[in-house]
């Protein structure tokens, strides 16, 4: 089993968004994952954000349960790959993750931060759930290749 956390700022839009995305392609690919998401600078217990639900809603997929939590010294420890909405919270983390954290779209292959939708309308976040998702394709792909044993990146 791989344990992926998801990070973004305030674990209300992309993470969660993230998380929730990976979670069916997971169960849609037989992946082996177990999957969190945090925020640099969240609060406990908040909610998703209204159009983070009703984005992900329109894709087939849950989001009103999700509860927001900080990052913690423990979510890391526990976390085989960490995976960052932007280059910047990579780098607040890489003091404390070391080599296990990424850009969610440097892990799948690509490059550039997913946009944050935060305080924008519903087309803002169904981009950024799209962006997402497209991202996570990939990050599937490379993450049944290391459980096919097609990686040296495994670490599980």
């Amino acid at each position: 089993m791989i344990k992926i956390l998801f990070v973004c700022t305030g674990n209300t839009c992309r993470s969660p968004m993230a998380a929730a995305i990976m979670e069916k392609i997971a169960i849609d690919n037989d992946l082996d994952v177990l999957i969190e998401s945090a925020g640099i600078f969240a609060e406990v217990g908040g909610r998703a954000s209204e159009n983070a639900v009703k984005a992900l809603d329109e894709m087939g997929i849950d989001l009103t349960f999700h509860q927001t939590k900080p990052i913690t010294e423990e979510l890391i420890e526990k976390s085989d790959i960490i995976l960052t909405m932007t280059e910047g919270q990579k780098e607040l983390l890489k003091p404390v993750a070391g080599n296990d954290v990424y850009t969610l779209k440097e892990y799948g292959g690509g490059h550039g931060d997913i946009s944050d939708p935060y305080g924008g309308d519903i087309d803002e976040y169904r981009e950024t759930a799209k962006e997402i998702y497209d991202a996570l394709v990939d990050v599937a792909e490379r993450i049944a290749d290391i459980q096919n044993g097609n990686s040296e990146n495994n670490k599980s």
